[in-house]
């Protein structure tokens, strides 16, 4: 199996005792990179977890897929990391999945708008198929704009999923076919 070290030379050259990132190469997704993060994203870690993707990005990989189970919290400034991932990868054809998000850490995902600006998985099958384009219902139907059902404001959803509404904050679900419903 290779190391962190062996996919991207200096990687593990940093530590920080509050996040553990595991880097596991994606042959069958190009330039993919699986990134297992465990622990906490944070004010005080957010930087060297930026600084540390950095180096996946700069080393030639554009297609990163988030594995997010062991991840026990993320503040707004963590959010904002991955929105730096997205502005680095999507210029070069890239893109990110998160995968297996808990559900507390999804909640402020949620609150602060941010679930329907990225690409949110439960397996990894489905993570590696959204890089194949395998996924025919969801490239075609996907991204969409749909209405709350509360307040009718028009929204823009990614993915299928759970969502707040920025008008009325009411929660908002979204299934594969495109069916809105109250959350």
């Amino acid at each position: 199996m290779e190391s962190n070290n062996t996919l991207v030379p200096g990687f593990d050259s940093e530590r920080d005792d509050s996040l553990t990132i595991v880097l596991r190469r994606l042959p069958e997704v190009e330039n993919g990179c699986l990134v297992y993060l465990n622990g906490y994203i944070d004010t005080y870690n957010s930087s060297f977890f930026q600084k540390q993707i950095t180096k996946l990005i700069d080393a030639g990989f554009k297609n990163l897929i988030f594995n997010c189970s062991s991840l026990t919290y993320v503040s707004s400034t963590g959010i904002g990391s991955f929105t730096v991932f997205l502005k680095m990868v999507r210029p070069k054809g890239g893109d990110i999945v998160l995968l297996e998000i808990q559900s507390k850490v999804y909640e402020v995902f949620q609150l602060l708008g941010f679930s329907q600006f990225f690409n949110i998985k439960n397996t990894i099958e489905e993570a590696v198929s959204y890089f194949k384009h395998d996924t025919a219902t969801e490239t075609s139907l996907f991204p969409t704009v749909i209405s709350c059902p509360v307040c009718e404001k028009k929204l823009r959803a990614t993915c299928s999923g759970r969502f707040r509404c920025s008008g009325c904050k009411s929660i908002i679900a979204i299934n594969e076919s495109g069916v809105v419903s109250l959350g």
